[in-house]
């Protein structure tokens, strides 16, 4: 993550509320698609439209970074999170399957 923090500092965004963090997130990119991992918002600050804005900021830097099509990953039953990128104009797709690979249950 040090590597990445320096290769592209911008791909680590923050919402802040006067002083305080109260919103995060940290992209990725690997070339053609742009990735939104680890989006949060201090419980006490949701609904103010906090998610929103990182959404939008984080698709305005990738786009400054030459890419145009935006991923999300979403657990199952975050419907929550789900709605969140539905409105913000993100499409579900039933037709891509995840794998993964752990070796061991504690990962």
């Amino acid at each position: 993550m040090a590597t990445q923090m320096v290769a592209t500092p911008d791909f680590f965004l923050g919402a802040y509320q006067d002083d305080d963090l109260i919103g995060v997130a940290i992209l990725t990119c690997e070339g053609r698609k742009g990735w939104i991992n680890r989006l949060a918002v201090d419980p006490d600050c949701r609904r103010r439209g906090v998610a929103r804005a990182l959404i939008a900021e984080c698709e305005k830097t990738l786009r400054r970074h030459g890419v145009g099509l935006f991923c999300v990953l979403i657990d199952y039953g975050n419907s929550v999170s789900k709605e969140l990128f539905k409105e913000c104009g993100y499409v579900e797709h039933h037709d891509i399957v995840y794998f993964s690979k752990r070796d061991s249950d504690e990962i």
